[in-house]
């Protein structure tokens, strides 16, 4: 993740030459409608790393408002409702066991980016960006499928969270099978932006164990990992 923003850094440095020699679209600013398809994970090792395997499908939808300080540099807010989570799973269908979980916590999401515009054409512009976001817990189903010897068997359940209070230092409300009520993290970002739309793609990097009662701050593991790709409308 260190590597990640110290090479968004270098390109915004590097890009500060061309952003004054080319023409592009003035930066207006304004409200943006913004959606698409999440692939989420949770971090199973001490140092973060995630097992590929366990990536869920989700999606995100939501509003953001651009916020320019000049043609190439903005502030962008926003609200999201967003799915992440992970799944598992033990055997194949064809075995005569199967065993598939899923966990997928919805939460409405304030992001927070500061973002460069880097000028790649008269109407385009490539963007680069990253910033805080913090979130709180919704909604979600935990479902879980099973077959055993010809047995099919269904469960589905909603998520609970604990009522935490976030102004304190300590988690209240925790119990057995309760996620926590609040997740913050930092986000990179990048992508391209047109006159009236943009696409990109977004890495959500969760700082908070999401499992109610885990306050061990000491390793990465069993936090939040989210990537986004989305389209973005400005209206």
């Amino acid at each position: 993740m260190k590597k990640l923003f110290l090479s968004a850094a270098v390109i915004a440095v590097m890009s500060f030459g061309a952003m004054a020699q080319s023409k592009t679209s003035p930066n207006k600013g304004g409200f943006i409608i913004r959606g698409g398809v999440n692939f989420s994970n949770i971090s199973v090792t001490d140092n973060g790393r995630v097992d590929k395997a366990n990536n869920l499908t989700s999606f995100h939808a939501g509003l953001g408002y651009d916020i320019p300080f000049c043609d190439y540099f903005s502030l962008q807010p926003g609200l999201i409702f967003t799915g992440k989570g992970a799944k598992t799973q033990l055997g194949k269908e064809s075995d005569n066991f199967y065993y598939k979980a899923s966990s997928n916590p919805m939460y409405l999401e304030l992001p927070v980016n500061f973002v460069a515009k880097i000028p790649i054409g008269e109407y385009s512009k490539f963007f680069i960006g990253a910033g805080p976001y913090a979130a709180a817990g919704i909604a979600g189903k935990n479902k879980v499928e099973t077959h055993t010897v010809g047995l099919v068997s269904n469960s589905s359940k909603n998520i609970v969270y604990s009522n935490d209070n976030p102004t304190t230092s300590q988690e209240e409300n925790y119990g057995y099978g309760k996620l926590k009520r609040f997740d913050y993290g930092v986000n990179a970002l990048a992508g391209i932006e047109f006159p009236k739309f943009s696409i990109g793609a977004n890495y959500g990097y969760g700082l908070v164990k999401i499992n109610s009662g885990s306050d061990n701050t000491a390793n990465d593991k069993g936090k939040n990992r989210v990537l986004s790709l989305s389209l973005g409308i400005k209206l």
